[in-house]
């Protein structure tokens, strides 16, 4: 019987309806996690990563000032002897020298390093990306970081370079690239990417990891009040993952500012780029204070720019969530 009338269900005499020749059926793809596509990940981290460091650039000069060994004019490990040296040799305009590398290599890193970190992050949990899992974010967060230092370990190189001030060689961010390529060739701008990999690895690790515990932890403290906070709540514990990762990966970015600067302004011009030659000369020349050199502005640069990057990324992803549903809305 079932099968008589499966039969009939199947013959049936339905008239089909004709389309009109220009109809075509509308393929959707659906969004990733969070309601997102890739896209919309790579602009949201984009435009945090730009603000986040144009906004604390002047901090970032003052760090990378302090940090190289031998250059002109700093010797001193003094946050304030640092900004009145750099006022005194260029003037206020001496903290914005190398911004246009930075604008040119923030944004493709940051929306490289967001969008693979959301990617690894839905993976790593299994389709579950809120869910409390300490090594899938931390995991989610190094493969994020290699894959965006790759991205933006040249233009950061030449920034640190046109940071020196008066003193480096180099007019603007063209010359600078021309030279280097002239008289060190193209693995200059990658001499310190091992470093650099190694520093941002345990860093990102902590930070997002401390991120996302932080941020659930407020969010647990007052849940019926979390979504009229999102803002606060993401800068806090953006603030408290970028200056807890920037404490403990200092050494190795004092590492990092050796090997990109090399050369240039006085500074020591490493054979091999190997990072304990680095290490024994810095602890040779300054003790072991100075691997510490730069934590101060490092710390005050980290914390509110993580503060800054996760506050505004979030809201990038909040506006790019209405998008669609507005847009899921229309279609129905």
């Amino acid at each position: 019987m079932a099968t008589t009338e499966a039969a009939k269900f199947k013959n049936s005499d339905l008239i089909p309806i004709p389309q009109p020749p220009d109809f075509h059926p509308e393929i959707t793809v659906s969004p990733a996690h969070d309601g997102l596509h890739f896209w919309q990940f790579m602009i949201a981290g984009s435009i945090a990563g730009m603000i986040e460091h144009m906004a604390m650039f002047p901090i970032d000069t003052i760090k990378t000032r302090m940090q190289v060994l031998g250059s002109c004019p700093i010797k001193s490990a003094s946050l304030r002897q640092a900004l009145q040296s750099i006022l005194k040799s260029d003037g206020p305009a001496g903290l914005y020298r190398g911004i246009g590398a930075m604008g040119l290599g923030a944004g493709p890193a940051h929306a490289v390093y967001f969008s693979v970190y959301e990617t690894c992050k839905e993976k790593f949990t299994r389709g579950n990306p809120n869910s409390n899992n300490f090594i899938a974010h931390a995991a989610a967060g190094v493969f994020a970081t290699v894959s965006s230092d790759a991205v933006f370990t040249p233009m950061d190189m030449v920034k640190q370079r046109l940071q020196l001030g008066s003193g480096s060689p180099y007019k603007g961010v063209v010359d600078c690239v021309r030279v280097v390529l002239k008289e060190e060739g193209f693995r200059a701008f990658y001499a310190s990417y091992r470093t650099t990999v190694l520093m941002n690895a345990p860093y990102t690790a902590v930070h997002f990891a401390t991120y996302e515990a932080v941020k659930r932890g407020l969010m647990e403290v007052s849940p019926e009040s979390a979504s009229d906070e999102r803002l606060v709540v993401h800068a806090t514990a953006g603030a408290a993952a970028g200056a807890l990762a920037a404490a403990v990966t200092t050494p190795l970015d004092v590492v990092k500012t050796q090997l990109q600067c090399q050369g240039v302004c006085g500074c020591d011009r490493y054979v091999n780029g190997s990072i304990k030659d680095v290490l024994k000369t810095i602890v040779r020349k300054d003790g072991y204070r100075g691997l510490l050199r730069g934590w101060m502005p490092r710390m005050l640069f980290h914390a509110p720019a993580a503060a800054i990057c996760w506050s505004t990324y979030e809201a990038g992803k909040s506006f790019f969530q209405e998008l669609n549903n507005e847009s899921g809305r229309s279609r129905a």
